[in-house]
C-alpha cells in the first residue's frame, strides 16, 4: 500500500482552517451550554418538584438522544413548518453555524447541569453550615460558597465533557460546515484518499485533545490544590 501526503501537504490551509472552525464551534457551543448549564443545576437540586422536574426532564430527554437527531431536528426539521420560515429567527436558523452551535450547546447544557448539580449535592455540609453561622442569606451562599466549590470540584467531570464535545463537533460537517473532518471529506471526495484524509483529521484531534488535557490539569493543579493529600 502506497500513501500519498504530498495531496495532505497541499491541503494544509483547507485543514488549519477546519481547525478555526472546530474550536470556534466548540467554544461558543461550551460557553452557551455552561450558562444554561447553571440555572438548570440549581433547578436540578431543588426539594421543588415543581422547579425539579422540568430541568429533570430536559436533561433525561436531552442524554436520552443521539446527538445527531438533535442536530437534524434543528437544521432540518425546524424548516418544515411555514411559521418558523417566516418568522424573524429564521436567518438564524437557516444558518448552519448557528443551527450546529445551538445543538451543541443544547446538548452539552443537559450534560453540564448533571455534572454540576452532583458538585452542588456533593458540597461538605460543614461549608454550608460556616456560611449559615455567620448570616449569609441563601442567595450570597449559592453566589459565594456552592456554585464556586461546585464549579472547582466539577473540573475532573468537566473536562472529560469537553473531550466529548470537541469530538461531537465532527457532525458539524454533515450540516455543510467545513469543520476538521470536513476538511477531510472534501480531501478525500476530490482525490480519493480516505485513509491519508481521515488520519490526518484524527492527528489534528488527537493534538486538540491533548491541549486541552494539558490545559485542564494546569487547572484543576491551580484550583483543586486544597484537595491533594498532605504530606506527612
Amino acid at each position: 500500500m502506497i500513501f500519498d501526503y504530498n495531496v495532505i501537504l497541499e491541503n494544509l490551509p483547507l485543514y488549519f482552517g477546519g481547525v478555526l472552525v472546530t474550536l470556534k464551534l466548540l467554544a461558543i457551543s461550551l460557553a452557551l451550554g455552561l450558562l444554561a448549564a447553571v440555572p438548570l443545576a440549581l433547578m436540578r437540586v431543588s426539594k421543588q418538584p415543581a422547579v425539579n422536574f422540568p430541568a429533570w426532564l430536559y436533561t433525561y430527554v436531552i442524554r436520552g438522544t443521539p446527538m445527531l437527531v438533535q442536530l437534524f431536528l434543528i437544521y432540518y426539521g425546524l424548516a418544515q413548518f411555514a411559521w418558523v420560515r417566516e418568522s424573524v429567527l429564521w436567518p438564524y436558523l437557516s444558518n448552519a453555524t448557528f443551527c450546529a452551535c445551538l445543538a451543541f450547546a443544547v446538548n452539552t447544557s443537559a450534560y453540564t447541569a448533571e455534572i454540576l448539580a452532583g458538585s452542588i449535592k456533593a458540597t461538605p455540609h460543614g461549608e454550608i453550615e460556616a456560611a449559615k453561622a455567620i448570616g449569609m442569606s441563601r442567595a450570597k451562599l449559592y453566589r459565594r460558597i456552592l456554585l464556586p466549590s461546585a464549579l472547582r470540584r466539577a473540573l475532573p467531570q468537566y473536562s472529560n465533557e469537553v473531550i466529548m464535545m470537541l469530538h461531537t463537533t465532527s457532525l458539524a460537517s454533515i450540516v455543510t460546515l467545513i469543520d476538521i473532518t470536513g476538511a477531510a471529506r472534501t480531501v478525500n471526495s476530490q482525490y480519493y484518499l480516505p485513509f491519508e484524509a481521515f488520519i490526518t483529521a484524527g492527528l489534528f484531534y488527537l493534538c486538540l485533545t491533548f491541549i486541552l488535557v494539558r490545559l485542564f490539569k494546569l487547572a484543576e493543579r491551580r484550583w483543586l490544590a486544597y484537595m491533594a493529600p498532605r504530606k506527612a
